[in-house]
């Protein structure tokens, strides 16, 4: 054949005296909430569960004063109706509860602005604890446009915009770090035209959104920490299950590489498998025939290569070939 063959190299491996073993299972610490302090249970919540999106939330008081500060226990839980929840929670160190809070019982109306790259310094100002009546639109430098159907603000700078009525808000508890659920029914949706794409949908690395992490650290939703992943809606897979135990319990075959396989629609025949074995491992299977589990090894690590390129289909007939006839 003229040209460049695609195909990976197929690399021998050795696997030792070892004989085939599980891997060893994750060494785990343990934490009973209960004998947790606040603190500590806030920091082991935020630095598992992230990167969590940012409810950039305009409310106003009882007085028309506009207020504008970020909350990361934020997400959307519905399309029909669309309803979205933030909590601007209890503070953990003194048991206070924040502007936004009192703001949505008094004139229960928010915007929601989602938050960008682009906006994310200025956003950081904006949560500083000011006064009461403090403006944090001007504090911030974000410039307040006027809403169609709620009466606060929105920021001109987010490329969306979700204008809400809220419908209840949860206390969950009355002591410091406690949630307070805002459950917003959004009423109006305002999408900046530059981060569509010719479908008219948001392109997903045009709008960059940041999400919240522990800590001080931020994540980007952008570039190369984008990828996308098929969703098994109507099309389910084989599954993990229907593969050989060898290959469950490979030390080679990661869990991404495991559920790439289970995501096949189809497992490759019999006949398949073996014409895949004669004419593309044939090398392999001579050259390790006394080393049944080097062989097994070797296959798994090709396997890989080609799970990597998403040549799903040669994967499955790589691996089923050990233990055909």
């Amino acid at each position: 054949m003229d040209g460049e063959d695609s195909r990976p190299a197929m690399v021998m491996y050795g696997f030792g005296a070892r004989g085939y073993i599980r891997p060893s299972p994750r060494q785990m610490k343990h934490f009973d909430a209960s004998t947790l302090s606040v603190g500590e249970i806030h920091g082991l919540l935020v630095g598992a569960i992230g990167p969590r999106p940012i409810a950039f939330a305009s409310t106003i008081d009882a007085l028309g004063r506009p207020n504008l500060s970020p909350f990361s226990f934020f997400n959307c839980f519905g399309a029909n109706p669309p309803m979205l929840i933030f909590s601007p929670a209890r503070r953990g160190r003194d048991n206070t509860t924040k502007h936004s809070y009192h703001n949505v019982k008094a004139v229960p109306e928010v915007v929601i602005n989602v938050v960008t790259y682009a906006m994310v310094q200025q956003m950081s100002v904006a949560s500083g604890e000011y006064p009461e009546g403090v403006n944090e639109f001007e504090k911030s430098g974000f410039t307040p446009i006027a809403s169609e159907k709620v009466k606060p603000f929105r920021v001109k700078e987010s490329p969306v915009q979700f204008e809400c009525v809220v419908k209840q808000v949860i206390e969950t508890g009355n002591g410091g770090g406690a949630g307070n659920l805002v459950i917003c029914e959004v009423v109006m949706i305002h999408v900046d035209e530059a981060v569509l794409d010719a479908s008219g949908k948001i392109d997903q690395q045009k709008i960059d959104l940041v999400g919240r992490m522990g800590g001080s650290t931020y994540a980007r939703a952008h570039g190369d920490a984008l990828f996308d992943l098929p969703q098994p809606n109507t099309h389910i897979g084989v599954g993990v299950d229907a593969l050989p135990p060898e290959a469950r319990l490979s030390t080679v075959l990661t869990g991404n590489d495991l559920g790439k396989l289970g995501a096949a629609l189809v497992i490759p025949d019999e006949t398949a498998v073996n014409e895949y074995k004669l004419t593309e491992l044939s090398d392999t299977f001579i050259a390790l025939k006394d080393q049944p589990e080097e062989l097994r090894t070797s296959l798994h690590h090709y396997a890989q290569q080609l799970l990597a390129q998403d040549r799903v289909d040669e994967a499955w007939k790589t691996i089923l070939s050990y233990n055909s006839r």
